[in-house]
């Protein structure tokens, strides 16, 4: 929580008393009061370009900008390097007009911020976050807090635009907070497993398996990775939980050199780019290959687009020194986030996986097949393996094989499911 007091371009000498009146019941009136809290966005920026004295000159502008476009009675101070906060009172007693009166400021403000340019005219904007309330006993930290939820809204839509805290924020904020708890005990309660997903050729022979992390939490039931996994990787619980899932898969492969009908199979293991960025992500999987037995060349690392852009340089040292081990790569999700054709005749992948969502209307989306058709001719051109996900229907099955791409994941062929149950038919 932030800590409160006076700042650069205080109208009144903003303090948690002036605050603490507003929230005061005892101090009710019949009117809405809000709290803005008013955010540069990329102030950062304008450091690291134009320098220091730069940015001061901005925080200063923008402080006066803020003094002319406010109505008198307003309390207004700098809380940080580039986040000012906004009092006002006396918005009015009916909620729906104090709404509009907030929301009429608030856009007044981020234009007279947008149209601030400096020496060397460098685009700024804001982002404000608000919180409107009544004399309702809420603390001075509760409100403060709810206007930086909603301006972490703001942010998150990409700035330039404002947010007002409501009540569904604050639940799904509350929900998070304990779905994060709850994941900290994840591992230790044995709550996580791997399930997985078969990878079949075109004669219908398993050549492989991903494997997919689950949740079973004893009172939500099954947890989607969907939710789980990105707050993984946010609060860093990605790390002991990516290394647990490499030691499985690297175990199990050790174990099927062992089993003549199952030791030419591979594992693909998805690596979270938060992961694969630690500085000793290539020392801790030899060390997990050392310590299994694990047949390098059996064992596959999903990588996505998004890693490949960030840091090319960096990221391609690192698959190549795994690479040398005899590890594989395959680009996992391939059409769906920002590409660009040069990575893929730079780095060391083997396969191509092209998106469910391409192979989803695949039969009835022109636009679809002709990206499935594209992608397919372009995997091959390169010698890169090309992967279906998301395979359902035999006809989606056959026009993949009648276009030259033959792997395949989807229920067509499998659900992932606990490795116990996986080769049953097999």
């Amino acid at each position: 929580m932030r800590t409160t007091g006076g700042g650069n371009g205080s109208k009144s000498g903003f303090s948690t008393a002036s605050l603490a009146d507003a929230t005061d019941q005892n101090n009710c009136t019949t009117n809405f009061s809000a709290i803005f809290i008013v955010d540069l966005d990329n102030f950062r920026l304008v450091n690291d370009i134009q320098g220091h004295e730069s940015g001061d000159q901005l925080l200063i502008n923008v402080a006066q900008n803020l003094q002319i476009h406010l109505p008198q009675e307003a309390t207004v101070a700098r809380f940080s390097s580039d986040e000012f906060v906004v009092l006002l009172n006396t918005l009015g007693e009916q909620q729906g007009k104090a709404t509009h009166n907030a929301e009429r400021l608030a856009r007044q403000l981020l234009e007279a911020v947008a149209k601030l340019r400096n020496d060397r005219a460098l685009p700024i904007t804001a982002s404000i976050g608000i919180s409107l309330f009544k004399c309702l006993g809420l603390s001075v930290n509760s409100v403060l807090q709810q206007a930086d939820m909603a301006l972490q809204q703001a942010k998150a839509a990409g700035g330039n635009s404002l947010r007002f805290f409501n009540m569904e924020m604050q639940t799904s904020v509350l929900e998070r907070a304990r779905l994060e708890g709850d994941l900290h005990q994840a591992l230790e309660r044995n709550e996580l497993s791997l399930h997985y997903q078969v990878q079949v050729n075109h004669q219908g022979v398993t050549t492989g398996v991903e494997a997919l992390l689950r949740w079973y939490h004893p009172q939500r039931g099954w947890v989607s990775p969907a939710t789980f996994i990105p707050l993984a990787e946010e609060n860093g619980l990605i790390l002991p939980i990516g290394h647990w899932v490499l030691k499985l898969a690297c175990e199990q492969l050790a174990k099927w050199a062992q089993q003549p009908a199952y030791e030419a199979l591979t594992i693909s293991v998805n690596v979270s780019s938060v992961q694969f960025q630690q500085p000793g992500f290539v020392r801790d999987v030899e060390s997990l290959l050392a310590l299994t037995q694990a047949p390098p060349s059996r064992l596959v690392l999903e990588v996505t687009e998004s890693l490949l852009m960030s840091e090319p340089t960096r990221v391609r040292s690192t698959m190549l020194k795994l690479r040398s081990q005899g590890i594989r790569f395959a680009l996992d999700d391939f059409g769906t986030g920002y590409s660009s054709l040069s990575y893929l005749k730079r780095l060391p992948l083997d396969e191509l996986k092209i998106d469910q969502s391409f192979i989803r209307e695949l039969l009835t989306d022109k636009t679809d097949a002709a990206i499935v058709d594209t992608t397919i001719l372009l995997a091959v051109s390169l010698g890169l393996t090309v992967v279906a996900e998301g395979v359902e229907k035999k006809e989606q099955f056959d026009w993949l094989k009648g276009h030259g791409c033959y792997r395949y994941q989807g229920y067509l062929f499998g659900r992932p499911t606990p490795i116990e149950y996986l080769f049953e038919a097999y």
